[in-house]
């Protein structure tokens, strides 16, 4: 069981994502934009992190790059959960230290196993 911080500003996606990862075992606890998930990551120090990229103020790339390079929170791996589908968001996203990166709607099972490949790496 990991502690899983859904960082992402559509409570619907939230609402889903959060269900089934509690059905699976896992606790979440989630934020609705990325500098509200930076303060959470730091405070909170989940084991892994659910990040979208489109979201008010501070986007994922951007919150994923400040929380990569800071000392306290440097050790938690972030997945990107995107509806960006090109492979320079990609590459881009994994260049800013993200451990992966799925695409929106992302398959329950790709989730669990991206998941569980983090948290074992």
């Amino acid at each position: 069981m990991a502690r899983v911080l859904i960082i992402d500003d559509s409570p619907t996606e939230t609402r889903r994502t959060s269900e089934f990862l509690i059905q699976a075992g896992h606790q979440v606890v989630s934020a609705a934009n990325g500098k509200e998930g930076i303060d959470l990551a730091r405070s909170g120090q989940p084991d892994l992190i659910l990040m979208d990229v489109v979201m008010p103020d501070l986007n994922g790339f951007q919150a994923t790059r400040q929380l990569q390079r800071d000392p306290t929170t440097q050790h938690i791996p972030i997945i990107i959960v995107s509806t960006k589908n090109q492979q320079t968001d990609k590459i881009w996203g994994l260049r800013q230290g993200a451990t992966d990166y799925l695409i929106k709607p992302v398959q329950e099972s790709a989730l669990i196993q991206s998941i569980e490949t983090a948290l074992d790496g």
